[in-house]
C-alpha cells in the first residue's frame, strides 16, 4: 500500500471501474493527496479491477462476484486483501473515512445503508438506493456523524445553490429548513418566510436523445436511436432512462428526499445545453443556478471535498463561445414516465421502490429487445397499479416492494412480447435484482455494479 499522506482522507469507491469510479480517480489524482485510495470495489470487472489496486495498491478491494474471487487474487498486488460475494462490497466500508456509492441501481442499497449507520461521509451517485430504500435511508442519514453530499449533476448543483444560504449541507433536511419550510415538507401549506426561504427547486433535464419528438414520432424507435444521447456518455440503462424521463423522475423523487421540498415544488424544466444543472427559486423571487460544462468530475470533487473546493477546475465555461441557453417544458404526454414518478413518490413508502425495481426490468426488456421503447411506461404503470403501499419497517419491506415491482413488471413485458413485441434478442427477462434474483441478504446482485454516469 503506498504511504498515506498526512491529512489525507481514506477514500472507499464502490463501481470503481464505471465511468464515475473511473473518473473519481481522476479527481484524486488531481487532488495532491487529499485522498488516500484505501479500498475499490466492483461487480464484475476482475481485470479493470486488478489494474485499478495495481495502480493505487488499496488495503483491500471486492468484487460482487463471488465465482471471480480466485481470478482476482491472483491479478491483485501483495498487502490487497480480495473480499467476494454477497455483502463485500458494504463490508469495505469500515475502512473509509469517505465512501463514493457509484453502484449501479437497486444493488447499492447496502452500501449506502452500510456508509450512513457507519457515521461516515457517503458521496452518492447511486440514486436508486435512496429512492427505493427512502424511509430507512433517511433513518439512517440521522446516525452520529454520518454524512451526505449527493453526486449527481443535479442535485450538487442544488445542494451548491442552498448551502450558501444555510438550507443544505451533510445532514439531513430537517436540520437546515426553517420551520414553515419543514412544515411545508410536512404537508402544511406555504414556503418559507425570511431571507432565506426557498420557493421552489428547478431540476434541470437535457431532454435526451428524443426531445421535441410527439409520441406517435416515438413509435418506432430502436434501442440504437435511444441510446445516442445529445450530452452525456453515460451507460445503457441510465442513457434509456434520460430518453424516457424517467430518470429525471427519480432525480425528482431525489432531490424530495435529499433536501425535503414538497413535490409541488419541484419542478422539471427541460435544458438542451446541460450547462445549467438545476437552479433554486428563492421567496423574493431571486433565482439561484449553478452553471459548468458537463463534467462528472466537478461534482464528484465537490462531493468530496465539501465544504472546501477543488483547487483544480473541471468543467470550466468559456463565455464567449457558450452562445444561447434555452429552456423549455416537458411533454408529459410523449415522456409519460415522468409523470408516474411523480405520482409514486407522492404515495411514498414503498411506491418509489416498486417503481424503480419495475422500470429496472421494462428497460432491461427493451435493451433486449423484447419490448417497444413506447411500452416501457406501460409496463411500469401496470406494476405501479398493483401496489398497495406502505411504511417500509426495514430492508426486508423495500427488497419485497422491489421484487413485487419486478415480478409485476415481467408479467406485463412476457404479455407485450407474445403479442407483438421484437423476438431477435436474448431469451427471457429475468429480474436483475431483489428476492426474485436469489439476492442474499445485503440485497447486493453480482451484476449491474459499475455506475457510468451520475
Amino acid at each position: 500500500m503506498t504511504e498515506r499522506v498526512k491529512g489525507s482522507r481514506a477514500l472507499y469507491i464502490a463501481g470503481s471501474t464505471g465511468s464515475v469510479g473511473t473518473q473519481a480517480l481522476d479527481v484524486v489524482r488531481a487532488s495532491e493527496g487529499s485522498f488516500e485510495v484505501a479500498a475499490l470495489g466492483a461487480g464484475t470487472s476482475v481485470e479493470a479491477l486488478a489494474a485499478q489496486a495495481r495502480e493505487w495498491h488499496p488495503r483491500r478491494v471486492a468484487i460482487g462476484d463471488g465465482s471471480r474471487a480466485a481470478d482476482l487474487k491472483a491479478l491483485v498486488p501483495p498487502g490487497t486483501e480480495v473480499l467476494a460475494g454477497d455483502g463485500a462490497l458494504a463490508e469495505l466500508v469500515r475502512d473509509a473515512d469517505i465512501v463514493l456509492n457509484a453502484v449501479v441501481g437497486f444493488a447499492g442499497l447496502p452500501v449506502t445503508l452500510a456508509a450512513l449507520e457507519g457515521g461516515r461521509r457517503l458521496a452518492l451517485a447511486n440514486k436508486e438506493s435512496l429512492i427505493a430504500g427512502g424511509p430507512i435511508v433517511q433513518r439512517a442519514r440521522r446516525a452520529e456523524r454520518a454524512e451526505l453530499v449527493p453526486v449527481d449533476s443535479e442535485h450538487c448543483a442544488i445542494h451548491q445553490c442552498l448551502a450558501g444560504a444555510g438550507l443544505a449541507g451533510t445532514r439531513p433536511p430537517e436540520e437546515y429548513l426553517d420551520g414553515a419550510t419543514r412544515a411545508a415538507a410536512n404537508g402544511g401549506t406555504g414556503l418559507g418566510g425570511g431571507a432565506r426561504s426557498l420557493r421552489r427547486l428547478l431540476v434541470t433535464a437535457s431532454g435526451g436523445p428524443f426531445r421535441g419528438r410527439s409520441r406517435g414520432e416515438l413509435a418506432g424507435v430502436t434501442v440504437e436511436d435511444a441510446l445516442a444521447h445529445p450530452t452525456w456518455k453515460m451507460g445503457p440503462k441510465i442513457t434509456v432512462d434520460s430518453s424516457t424521463l424517467m430518470n429525471k423522475g427519480l432525480e425528482v423523487i431525489e432531490a424530495h428526499l435529499l433536501f425535503g421540498v414538497p413535490y409541488d415544488r419541484i419542478d422539471v424544466v427541460v435544458h438542451p445545453q446541460s450547462v445549467v444543472h438545476s437552479m433554486a427559486e428563492m421567496s423574493d423571487g431571486a433565482t439561484i443556478a449553478q452553471l459548468s460544462m458537463p463534467d462528472m468530475r466537478l461534482p464528484i470533487g465537490y462531493a468530496l471535498s465539501y465544504p472546501e473546493r477543488m483547487a483544480v477546475p473541471f468543467g470550466s465555461i468559456d463565455w464567449s463561445a457558450l452562445g444561447h441557453l434555452d429552456f423549455e417544458v416537458p411533454d408529459h404526454d410523449a415522456f409519460p414516465c415522468l409523470g408516474l414518478a411523480y405520482e409514486a413518490g407522492r404515495r411514498g413508502g414503498t411506491a418509489p421502490a416498486c417503481l424503480n425495481g419495475a422500470n429496472e426490468v421494462a428497460v432491461e426488456g427493451f435493451l433486449r429487445r423484447r419490448l417497444r421503447w413506447v411500452d416501457i411506461p406501460a409496463v411500469v404503470e401496470h406494476a405501479m397499479d398493483r401496489h398497495v403501499a406502505s411504511e417500509p419497517r426495514d430492508l426486508a419491506d423495500v427488497l419485497a416492494a422491489d421484487a413485487e415491482g419486478r415480478a409485476r413488471a415481467l408479467e406485463r413485458v412476457d404479455e407485450l412480447a407474445e403479442v407483438g413485441g421484437d423476438s431477435k434478442g436474448p431469451g427471457s427477462v429475468r429480474p436483475s435484482g431483489g428476492r426474485e434474483a436469489g439476492v442474499g441478504k445485503s440485497g447486493v446482485t453480482a451484476g449491474h455494479l459499475e455506475r457510468d454516469h451520475a
